[in-house]
């Protein structure tokens, strides 16, 4: 979803090919042998696998806000979000899979990250300061993953400003435009 925002918000023309993961097409583990998604190809054979290499590369084509301008301390917390917070995002989620800890334990770890959020969003309207930049975009789909787990919960929680800037996001029409559904890409019916 990241990647799709920054496309998106760039204007950038891309092939968008669903696919499903317990069915990955050959052609994309050709381009992609760790078969992760997203992966982009440019016109030249230039690939990339991972989602931040790609929002990168696409507001180096068009960034009309300057979402790429933020400091070291953003990419940390970028990289704490990819991190720790996804592991437990993902624990948090599939909690039957992961009996070692209750779902109310992986939450619990989880909120350590959300705390951080909730007290820079109380002074400024986005993560970064006064305006969106990189570090809300690659956040976001995040945040949203973890609110939906216990929707009632979330909204209840003490991260009322958390809590608004999602609900912003949600409500944004960058969010509702990258949320158009597509067919599921099939290799034997469609050129590659």
């Amino acid at each position: 979803m990241r990647v799709r925002l920054a496309i998106a918000y760039a204007g950038i023309a891309v092939e968008i090919r669903e696919i499903q993961l317990k069915q990955k097409p050959m052609q994309m583990l050709a381009l992609s042998p760790k078969g992760t998604v997203p992966v982009l190809q440019l016109p030249d054979g230039t690939v990339f696998e991972e989602s931040l290499d790609i929002m990168r590369w696409a507001l180096a084509q068009n960034d009309p806000d300057n979402w790429l301008a933020f400091d070291t301390e953003s990419e940390n917390l970028i990289q704490w979000n990819d991190g720790d917070f996804k592991y437990y995002l993902d624990r948090y989620k599939y909690a039957d899979r992961y009996p070692e800890f209750s779902e109310r334990y992986y939450r619990h770890q989880a909120e350590i990250f959300l705390v951080e959020l909730e007290g820079r969003l109380i002074h400024n309207p986005y993560l970064g300061g006064s305006r969106c930049c990189l570090l809300d975009v690659a956040i976001f789909p995040f945040i949203r993953q973890f609110a939906a787990v216990d929707s009632a919960w979330f909204a209840a929680s003490d991260y009322q400003h958390l809590n608004n800037w999602l609900n912003g996001f949600l409500a944004s029409d960058l969010f509702v435009s990258v949320m158009a559904k597509h067919p599921v890409w099939n290799p034997e019916t469609m050129l590659f």
